[in-house]
């Protein structure tokens, strides 16, 4: 894995292993707005010059280096010959899987990748070890065959919405949260869609895109509806409309 160590000048010293979203996304910063200073595969060497620079430049130091700080943060995975092990009870293993996402393990039947249509599936079929409630484990083999061997999966049958649901519970949003505060990010992801399509970046326009339906369906849920609702009716209305397309754009009748 890659490390950015990265100055916003007159402000902070920082170390992420992800700039877009770090930078970008969570901090509001622009190309230009800062600069890396450094990219390098060494968490060590950047974990310390990161403090090194914090106090040179007089910014507030971190109390624990950013090796530290990511191994506590990160979520283990242990992987035998027959098992993935997730290093956290049944009980917040949605949550977890949600944040590492793109997280990818070898095993003896190829690398796995943590992709979103997979979190049902392992949800269905974990199991808590016999040796410790606060791990749980999925087989490889069943793994391997429900997506890398051209199956059909039962988790379509799933709804994709109440995982983000899940996720948005446990992370507190919908307790501390409001519909004005998810109504500011919609339109901040917006903009990240209206870049991506300018720049014609595809992997970005699919992230802003995912993002806007992950932030609807919690302002949704924050003003006591659920999405599937709210676009039942909303097909319920086009459905029958007739028009035709005008430069572009369809114009009902």
């Amino acid at each position: 894995m890659k490390y950015y160590l990265y100055h916003i000048k007159g402000k902070k010293i920082g170390v992420t292993s992800n700039p877009e979203k770090r930078i970008h996304k969570q901090q509001g910063y622009k190309p230009g707005e800062y600069e890396i200073v450094l990219e390098t595969t060494d968490i060590d060497h950047v974990s310390r010059l990161e403090v090194e620079l914090q106090k040179k430049y007089n910014y507030k130091v971190d109390q624990q280096l950013y090796k530290n700080l990511k191994n506590k943060n990160d979520m283990k995975v242990n992987v035998t010959e027959q098992t993935t092990t997730f290093d956290v009870p049944v009980s917040k293993l949605k949550g977890r899987l949600m944040d590492i996402m793109g997280l990818s393990w070898e095993t003896h039947l190829g690398e796995f990748e943590l992709t979103i249509d997979k979190i049902p599936w392992i949800m269905k079929n974990t199991n808590t070890s016999m040796y410790n409630n606060n791990r749980c484990f999925i087989y490889n083999k069943a793994f391997h065959e429900e997506f890398y061997a051209n199956k059909t999966t039962e988790y379509h049958e799933l709804n994709i919405y109440d995982l983000i649901r899940d996720w948005a519970t446990e992370k507190g949003i919908y307790k501390s949260g409001d519909a004005k505060t998810q109504y500011v990010k919609l339109m901040e992801e917006a903009g990240e869609l209206a870049q991506a399509i300018l720049k014609n970046d595809e992997p970005e326009v699919i992230d802003a895109i995912g993002d806007m339906v992950v932030v609807l369906t919690n302002l949704a849920k924050l003003r006591g509806h659920n999405i599937e609702d709210c676009i039942s009716s909303a097909y319920d209305v086009i459905k029958s409309r007739t028009g035709k397309m005008v430069d572009g754009t369809f114009q009902k009748d």
